[in-house]
C-alpha cells in the first residue's frame, strides 16, 4: 500500500510559501505608510490556505490507495492491472493521486478502483465533503447559478455540469435505502413534550415534465381541458405538531415526482404518522387538506398504526378542510351572485367568511344563502352558483371552523401550501425548465430533508454508502488458483487468514 512520506516538521512547499507570505503582509507594515488592502490580503491568505489543504488531502487520500495482486469487493475477486493518476475534487479544490486499479476476470469487465470504494469518492470525481457542499448547494440553485456561487467563494470550482450530475449520482443510492433510512431517521427523533396535536396535509403542484413524462391534456365531450399541456402534478406533504397554544413546533416535509394515486408520499407519510404516535398516542390527529376528493381518499384512511385498546382511549380524528380554500370558494360564489357589482360582491363575501370562521354553525347559514340565491338564479349563473353551492355540501361535515378554533387547532393548511411552493416551485419551475423523473426527485429528496432538518443524519447515511470493505487476497504462490480457491471456500479462506481487510476508515463531515 503507496503513502506519501509523513510530514512532521511541517515544512511543505504550500506551508513554507504560507509562511512566507503572512512573514511578508506583516513586513509591509513596518516599511509602508499607505494601508494594506484588506481585501487582496484575505484573498490571497485563502488561496495559500487553499493550496495548503489540498496538499494535505491528497497526502491523506493517497492512504486509501491499496497495492496488492488481488482485493475482493462484495465478494468478487479482482485482480491488479494498472497505476494511474486521477485528480478528485475536494473541498478546497482538485487533488491529484496515484491510485492502482483493479479489474475481474471477463474482457468487458469494468474495473474498480480500492481508493475510491475507501474513501467514499462519489460519481468518481467528488470527495465527501465536496460532494456534501454540492448537494447542498444545487438543492437551491441551478448547476449554473451554483458554480458560480462556488467560484465567488473560492476553494472548489466545480463546472455546472458535475453539480447537475452530483443529485443524479446521490439519489439511486437514497431510493433504493430509502425506506430503512427514512426509518433510521425516525428513530433518533422525538416528540416535543408540549405538542399536543399532530396535523397531516397532503396537497400537490404542478410542475413542467420533460417530453417522455409530459401527457397532453384532451378534452373529453362532457369535461373541459385542465392543466397546461406537458405539466404534471408533483406531490407535497407534510406533518406538523402544534402546542396546546395552537404553536407549530415541528414540520416533516416530503415532496415526490408525479405518481399515480401519490402511493409513496401517502405511505412516506403514514409511515411518519405511525412513528410519531408510536411515542405519542395521546396526541389529537388533524387531518388538514383542500376538498380534492384524491386527498381525502388517503387521508379518510389513514392507517395511524395504533392498537385497538389505543384507539378506544384516543380521541378520534377530526378532518379540516382549509379554511382558505374555502373562502376562495365563497368568493366565487359571491362573484357569480353579483358578478355586475364587485363592490356588493366584496361585501357580501367579506361578510360570509366571518360567519363562515366565527359562528357556530356558520357553515349552514353559508349553505342556506347560497341555497336561496342558487333558486332565483338562472343559466351560467345559477351553473356557477350551484358547483359551490356543491362544494360546500359535500365539506359540510369539515368546515366547523368555529369549534376548530375553540380548541386550538390549525384550520389553515398553509404549511403544505408553503412546502409546495418551497419544495417544487422556487426550484422546478424557473424559467426554460422540464424535468425528467428521476432528476426531478432527486433535487426534491434534497430539499426535502434539508427543511425538515434531516440533512446531517440523512448525509451520514447517505454518503457511508460510497464507501466499501476491500479485502486483499493472498496470491503468494500460484495467485490465479489461490483467488479462484478463496472464491470457492470462503470459510477456508476466513480461517487460513489468506485475505485481510482494508477497512473504510471514519469519514469527516
Amino acid at each position: 500500500m503507496g503513502i506519501l512520506p509523513e510530514n512532521d516538521d511541517l515544512t511543505s512547499p504550500a506551508f513554507k510559501r504560507l509562511g512566507q507570505f503572512v512573514r511578508q503582509q506583516r513586513q509591509q507594515w513596518t516599511t509602508q505608510t499607505n494601508v494594506a488592502n484588506l481585501e487582496v490580503f484575505e484573498r490571497e491568505l485563502h488561496q495559500h490556505m487553499m493550496v495548503l489543504e489540498r496538499e494535505l488531502i491528497a497526502e491523506e487520500l493517497a492512504r486509501y490507495d491499496v497495492d496488492e495482486e488481488a482485493v475482493e469487493v462484495e465478494g468478487t475477486v479482482y485482480r491488479y492491472t494498472l497505476t494511474s493518476s486521477e485528480t478528485y475534487l475536494s473541498a478546497a479544490g482538485p487533488v491529484t493521486v496515484e491510485r492502482h486499479l483493479y479489474r475481474p476476470a471477463g474482457r468487458s469487465s469494468k474495473s474498480i478502483c480500492p481508493l475510491e470504494l475507501r474513501a467514499g469518492i462519489i460519481g468518481g470525481l467528488f470527495t465527501p465533503r465536496a460532494a456534501r457542499q454540492g448537494a447542498f448547494v444545487v438543492a437551491h440553485l441551478t448547476p449554473r447559478e451554483a458554480a458560480a456561487l462556488f467560484g465567488e467563494i473560492g476553494g472548489m470550482n466545480p463546472s455546472a455540469s458535475s453539480l447537475d450530475r452530483l443529485p443524479k449520482e446521490l439519489s439511486p443510492h437514497w431510493e433504493a435505502q430509502r425506506e430503512a433510512w427514512e426509518a433510521a431517521l425516525r428513530v433518533t427523533e422525538t416528540v416535543p413534550s408540549e405538542a399536543t396535536v399532530l396535523s397531516l396535509s397532503l396537497d400537490g403542484v404542478m410542475a413542467p415534465m420533460k417530453e417522455a413524462g409530459r401527457v397532453e391534456k384532451r378534452s373529453q365531450p362532457d369535461k373541459q381541458a385542465s392543466g397546461p399541456a406537458g405539466y404534471r402534478e408533483v406531490g407535497c406533504g407534510t406533518l406538523s405538531l402544534y402546542d396546546a397554544h395552537g404553536q407549530r413546533l415541528v414540520t416533516i416535509r416530503y415532496g415526490r415526482m408525479p405518481e399515480t394515486k401519490k402511493t409513496t408520499l401517502c405511505a412516506q407519510l403514514e409511515a411518519e404518522a405511525q412513528s410519531i404516535l408510536a411515542l405519542r398516542p395521546d396526541l389529537k390527529i388533524v387531518k388538514l387538506a383542500d376538498g380534492a376528493k384524491e386527498n381525502w381518499r388517503f387521508l379518510d384512511h389513514l392507517d395511524l398504526g395504533l392498537s385497538a385498546d389505543q384507539q378506544g382511549q384516543a380521541e378520534p380524528p377530526v378532518s379540516i378542510v382549509d379554511f382558505c380554500h374555502a373562502a376562495d370558494h365563497l368568493k366565487k360564489a359571491c362573484d357569480a351572485i353579483w358578478p355586475d357589482d364587485p363592490v356588493k360582491s366584496k361585501a357580501k363575501f367579506v361578510c360570509l367568511r366571518t360567519l363562515l370562521k366565527e359562528k357556530k354553525g356558520g357553515v349552514d347559514l353559508v349553505i342556506r344563502s347560497l341555497k336561496h340565491h342558487f333558486s332565483r338564479a338562472r343559466g351560467q349563473r345559477r351553473k356557477r352558483i350551484g358547483s359551490e353551492l356543491t362544494y360546500f355540501r359535500n365539506q359540510q361535515p369539515r368546515m366547523q371552523y368555529t369549534a376548530y378554533l375553540a380548541q386550538g387547532w390549525p384550520i389553515a393548511s398553509g404549511v403544505v401550501e408553503a412546502a409546495c411552493k418551497t419544495l417544487v416551485t422556487q426550484r422546478l419551475k424557473r424559467s426554460g425548465m422540464a424535468w425528467g423523473q428521476d432528476g426531478g426527485q432527486a433535487i426534491l429528496t434534497l430539499r426535502s430533508l434539508i427543511q425538515s432538518n434531516r440533512w446531517d443524519p440523512a448525509w451520514t447515511l447517505l454518503s457511508s454508502d460510497f464507501r466499501k470493505l476491500v479485502k486483499v487476497v493472498e496470491t503468494r504462490h500460484d495467485p490465479l488458483s489461490s483467488a479462484q480457491e478463496t472464491l470457492a471456500r470462503p470459510e477456508a479462506r476466513s480461517d487460513s487468514g489468506n485475505i485481510r481487510s482494508y477497512h473504510s476508515l471514519p469519514l469527516a463531515v
